[in-house]
């Protein structure tokens, strides 16, 4: 199934009880908010589906795995309110895959900005390639990670996390993803990850559900207050877009990539 987008889509396929979710924005596969409704939907589709026993998350192409937030929508916020359903939409993506009853691999095949990151650290568990260096950029344009933190601080705990967050410039590369946890797994090649993935999708296909459904509670046993916690985050992302440092750096951003 197929959910086209303006310039972009979520599609879903599902093979032998491994449910693959993919996405696609030509913008370096970034995250408007029609997009981030679809994975959604996608996440809530799969997880209560039968006949799917786990859950793999990819993008689309062979460059960027996620270049974070839409800019384009990021700029036309004009009210607290439109920050907050904007913002919003990450924190519903990443109570999506914390909540589903099947276990999420993230397929992570090139770099990733933001929330990005999101995704990835929000995944039960995450393959990547060498070439997946990640950056946690909102700093840099007036805002912070504040919806995408909790999941990436869970993963790769405070201290790191603050790194990110505070040298918003600065790319770490995919092995220091791997070394702090980020990363369960780092290939050379696309065709080792993919060789990975289905190696485990394949074992998790032939495991157990009702196990499987434990695991994930207790991976994940200190979260179930996220569901408040990140729309606070998203109305605190919501009202620092408006600020004129905001409004100047995104603007300065789009320039320079037209």
């Amino acid at each position: 199934m197929i959910h086209e987008i303006k310039n972009g889509y979520v599609k879903t396929e599902t093979h032998n009880a491994v449910t693959t979710i993919e996405f696609f924005h030509p913008q370096s596969n970034s995250l408007p908010h029609r997009i981030l409704e679809e994975l959604v939907h996608a996440i809530h589709g799969a997880g209560n589906e039968r006949d799917t026993r786990v859950i793999v998350l990819r993008s689309a192409g062979d460059k960027a795995f996620c270049a974070g937030a839409s800019f384009d929508e990021l700029s036309a916020i004009t009210t607290k309110e439109e920050g907050l359903h904007f913002f919003t939409g990450f924190a519903h993506v990443i109570n999506a895959m914390r909540k589903c009853p099947k276990f999420i691999i993230a397929r992570i095949h090139g770099k990733c900005v933001g929330g990005g990151v999101g995704l990835a650290a929000a995944a039960d568990y995450t393959i990547a390639t060498e070439g997946a260096d990640i950056k946690l950029s909102e700093l840099a344009v007036g805002i912070g990670p504040f919806v995408v933190g909790p999941a990436v601080e869970r993963k790769i705990g405070s201290a790191a996390f603050g790194h990110l967050a505070i040298d918003a410039t600065m790319w770490r590369s995919a092995d220091w993803a791997k070394r702090k946890g980020l990363y369960a797994e780092l290939h050379s090649n696309a065709t080792d990850m993919d060789e990975s993935v289905s190696r485990l999708s394949y074992t998790l296909a032939h495991s157990s559900p009702d196990a499987m459904l434990e695991m994930k509670h207790m991976l994940w046993k200190g979260t179930e207050h996220w569901d408040q916690l990140l729309t606070e985050r998203a109305a605190i992302s919501g009202r620092l877009v408006l600020s004129t440092f905001s409004k100047n750096a995104i603007a300065s951003f789009k320039a320079k990539k037209a």
